[in-house]
């Protein structure tokens, strides 16, 4: 029988937090259909402002062409189903069914989003709440696995602990379409060079210390050191869950420095997963995530998706105006020669070679932008386990975890010219702020970092 969701519904399903475009409630009901389950509601810019959220469009006809070789995609009726789809049929053979799920749809009355958009407006971060709303002419949501503990956890109980990281972009591009003045991409990461734009823009309090390159090292050393950056300046970019309800970092939006009060606080959460003496918790947990990243490998794969970005958006771009048909923006920006010499022969490529860059760019972008969710349980005996294992050594216990990647939302095509301008403004700054800093005879606050491969 379809199941479809009503007003009377809305009261099981809790707020655990957001992004640009979606807002992920948790199910704490007792329909076995929904529990261990949590639902992504999509959302719409309110009074006009502009956003990652949009109303429920088809995919264009450029995009229809971009993504034709998936045809279920280019077949939806809308964004929302596309979306969905994307992840099923693009990501997950990328990236392995064994670490996605793309969930399933389940039909949804106005009634029922009217009383869900009422009930998370006290939870919601105040910014997000001026940004965007519940969309309410959506019909259908989309329902999947609650990553944060283990299938059947919430009916077998047991403590689960999980940690969402958002890795960011694991290397350094080396593109020759990279501008002559745009050499700093080559040695420092987007990440840090972001990092001082949005410290500027008052989005952030503080710069973090965490380097993608660090987790995306392979070595021990490097990882645990990312993890215990992560953990220090978590922003919008590592939290930590306990059976499903947060207990480190920001909901809706980023978390500030974690300060004396809140590790105090996080010991006592570990008291009882972690075996280790009061103030020494921690950092076993952060042993455990970091052992756990560099003995998956886990995020070999998802560094070789990012990699499909080959050329930079600022080769990429050029592909795009190819596809639309338009005059190149890009190229009325640089003088004749440079354009004859660098950029001109990106305009006389096949179309099929312009639609894989984009394809592929895309692809990348989706990769560089999701979350990786580990979720642990301690193992309390030896026998045998479907789930996979580490061991903690600084504790001497063994822990079941599994690993699932999400956010792998399709990027619109309209976005190639976003993408663009950002990649403009976060350079324009970090350099001018750089030359700042070296004016006036002082270290740097936005130290370069040092390439390491």
């Amino acid at each position: 029988m379809e199941v479809k969701l009503d007003e009377k519904d809305a009261a099981d399903w809790t707020y655990r937090g957001e992004g640009a475009c979606n807002i992920v409630l948790a199910y704490s009901g007792s329909s076995p259909i929904f529990i261990g389950k949590v639902m992504r509601i999509q959302k719409v810019a309110r009074n006009g402002k502009s956003g990652g959220v949009q109303r429920n469009l088809e995919l264009s006809e450029k995009e229809k062409l971009l993504w034709r070789d998936a045809e279920e995609v280019v077949s939806s009726p809308n964004r929302e189903i596309a979306d969905q789809l994307y992840v099923k049929h693009v990501m997950t053979p990328l990236l392995g069914a064994k670490y996605v799920d793309s969930g399933m749809r389940v039909l949804v009355t106005r009634n029922f989003l009217e009383a869900v958009e009422k009930n998370v407006m006290s939870w919601r971060p105040a910014w997000r709440v001026d940004a965007s709303k519940v969309d309410l002419k959506r019909d259908s949501v989309v329902i999947m696995s609650d990553h944060s503990v283990f299938p059947h956890g919430v009916l077998k109980g047991g403590a689960c602990i999980s940690v969402e990281i958002k890795p960011k972009c694991g290397f350094l591009p080396v593109s020759k379409f990279i501008a002559e003045g745009n050499s700093v991409k080559r040695s420092t990461t987007r990440f840090r060079m972001h990092q001082a734009l949005k410290l500027q823009q008052q989005v952030i309090s503080e710069l973090s210390k965490y380097n993608p390159l660090d987790l995306f090292s392979a070595s021990k050393e490097r990882i645990l050191k990312a993890i215990k950056d992560l953990y220090t300046t978590p922003q919008n970019n590592f939290r930590v869950f306990l059976n499903g309800s947060l207990v480190l970092g920001g909901l809706g939006g980023g978390a500030k420095k974690t300060d004396a009060a809140t590790e105090e606080a996080f010991e006592d959460v570990l008291e009882g997963i972690i075996r280790s003496e009061k103030d020494l918790r921690t950092s076993s947990f952060i042993e455990l995530v970091a052992e756990t990243v560099y003995s998956s490998g886990v995020l070999n794969q998802l560094l070789e998706v990012q990699k499909l970005d080959t050329l930079d958006i600022e080769g990429a771009i050029h592909a795009y105006y190819n596809l639309v048909c338009q005059p190149c923006v890009v190229c009325k920006e640089f003088d004749a020669a440079r354009v004859t010499h660098e950029y001109a022969f990106l305009h006389s490529i096949p179309m099929d070679e312009s639609l894989k860059i984009l394809k592929n760019f895309l692809i990348a972008a989706t990769a560089k932008d999701c979350s990786l969710m580990i979720t642990f349980r301690p193992r309390e005996d030896d026998l045998g386990s479907v789930q996979s294992s580490v061991y903690l050594q600084s504790t001497d216990q063994n822990f079941d975890y599994k690993v699932n990647f999400i956010d792998l939302d399709l990027k619109p095509l309209r976005k190639m010219v976003d993408y663009y301008e950002l990649d403009k403004r976060v350079l324009s700054y970090y350099t001018s702020a750089v030359k700042m800093e070296h004016g006036k005879g002082n270290t740097p606050s936005m130290e370069i970092y040092e390439v390491r491969r």
